[in-house]
């Protein structure tokens, strides 16, 4: 199972603070790039994979989705979404990624941000979302770039990571960018599209806190099609 450490008092309390999840997608400095890469959502059947607090559940439906699911292992991240959401057309489910399964064909469009590095079945999860996609669907989605779970020097060798951040034992998946784009191209997937995000000089002048980014991306960014 995923660790579930959104539902840790201390994490979730940290987490919460974040600007990501107080302002939503625009406290998301990657989210104008993201944006970008997503198709048009008029009448399309959305899936969130690791919804959380369901801001781009909401999002989605105001572009245009006819529908959209919002699936988390976090009750908490599952209560404040609800909390959140008035539309009877988004609909929040408890489910762990590692063993989701989805109905063939269901869904026009499956998103994820920042959830995938704590997936240890990588390739399992890809699987799902590729037989849950219609034929054409898109699968967009972003994770930490892994120049980032991995800062040290054993970028090759995979695995987990323990890291300490807003809680102890926090656990990420290491895997490098060319295990990952392969698992999607296993998988069934045609790669469309791939940025390593990382903040302009004109972003670092306002936020010289990103300065770090811009020597090693934060985030990967994917577009792929069924």
């Amino acid at each position: 199972m995923t660790q579930n450490i959104y539902d840790n008092a201390g994490f979730f309390a940290g987490y919460a603070q974040l600007r990501r999840s107080v302002d939503g997608l625009d406290g998301a400095p990657e989210w104008p790039t993201l944006k970008s890469m997503l198709p048009d959502l008029t009448g399309k059947r959305v899936v969130d994979l690791g919804c959380g607090f369901g801001w781009f559940c909401r999002w989605a439906r105001g572009a245009g989705a006819a529908e959209v699911l919002g699936l988390d292992v976090s009750a908490n991240m599952l209560t404040r979404a609800r909390e959140t959401t008035s539309d009877p057309a988004i609909a929040y489910r408890q489910a762990d990624l590692e063993t989701l399964e989805l109905p063939p064909a269901s869904f026009d469009l499956a998103y994820s941000s920042l959830t995938l590095h704590y997936l240890e079945q990588l390739g399992r999860l890809f699987a799902a979302v590729h037989r849950g996609l219609a034929p054409g669907g898109r699968f967009v989605f972003s994770a930490e770039h892994p120049l980032y779970t991995e800062t040290g020097p054993d970028y090759l060798d995979e695995g987990p990571r323990a890291t300490d951040w807003l809680a102890k034992g926090v656990v990420k998946q290491h895997r490098t960018l060319a295990t990952t784009l392969n698992l999607l191209i296993a998988a069934g997937f045609s790669v469309q599209r791939v940025e390593e995000w990382g903040p302009t000089r004109e972003e670092i002048a306002a936020h010289p806190e990103w300065k770090i980014d811009h020597r090693r991306p934060s985030f990967l960014l994917v577009s792929a099609t069924r």
